[in-house]
């Protein structure tokens, strides 16, 4: 007797983060669902392997070394528009999941989302459909709306508001350049503009901007354990 799965079998994931044990713990609960997961830990990783595997799913972290998760996600609709593409990522500001969306992903789900909401989410958009979270959806709404005033971060250039979350997290021009692939020059010129669009006149004054407005950098790691099993929020990282 064939007994019946909640996933067909074989179908194929590609997840794309940098961060070694969050990749362990999605790979856990994936494949405990049926999942065939193929991971990489950087964009131009994930484009190598998609131009020689076809997959059926891509979930892409936003915040990665070197390419950006918008700049990838920009770079597979390009190149292969029908791939679902579902953004798991840290950021559960409206303003990352319109870039998000406006740059062709399908999904957007919180990296503090319940192992079961991801799976959902997967199933959902692999299948053609969209995902959101309701809280996410409705912020988001508001904003396009107009009901809730558009932060003036809302200004900023994806690359500029990547800048702009390192320097909130206390990472210095060096750093950010080496991690962006950039010259310090052009982190320098990054900065200014920054401040010129969020009229701030400080490094301190950028700092506490981004700080009041969730901008902040990478939070501590789960252990991979704490995604197995996981079914309540907070389950992810």
């Amino acid at each position: 007797m064939t007994i019946a799965t909640s996933q067909p079998p074989g179908l194929q994931v590609l997840i794309v983060d940098d961060h070694t044990i969050v990749r362990e713990g999605l790979r856990r609960i994936f494949e405990g669902d049926g999942w065939v997961v193929t991971e990489e830990s950087s964009g131009f990783q994930a484009l190598d392997r998609l131009r020689r595997e076809a997959f059926d799913l891509a979930i892409v972290d936003l915040s990665m070394p070197g390419m950006s998760g918008i700049e990838l996600i920009q770079r597979i609709r390009a190149e292969w528009p029908r791939l679902p593409l579902l953004v798991l990522s840290m950021h559960a500001e409206e303003e990352y999941a319109l870039r998000s969306f406006k740059a062709g992903a399908n999904g957007y789900v919180t990296k503090d989302s319940a192992a079961q909401e991801l799976v959902a989410a997967a199933r959902k958009v692999a299948r053609g459909g969209a995902h959101v979270s309701t809280s996410l959806a409705e912020r988001v709404v508001q904003q396009l709306n107009g009901s809730v005033e558009v932060p003036r971060h809302a200004k900023l250039s994806n690359r500029e508001l990547e800048v702009l979350r390192r320097i909130v997290a206390g990472q210095r021009s060096t750093d950010i350049a080496d991690a962006l692939h950039l010259s310090v020059k052009t982190i320098s010129t990054h900065k200014t503009r920054i401040m010129e669009k969020l009229q701030v006149h400080s490094t301190a004054a950028l700092v506490r901007y981004g700080i009041e407005n969730g901008l902040c950098g990478d939070r501590p790691l789960a252990a991979p354990e704490d995604f197995v099993g996981a079914t309540e929020p907070g389950a992810l990282i």
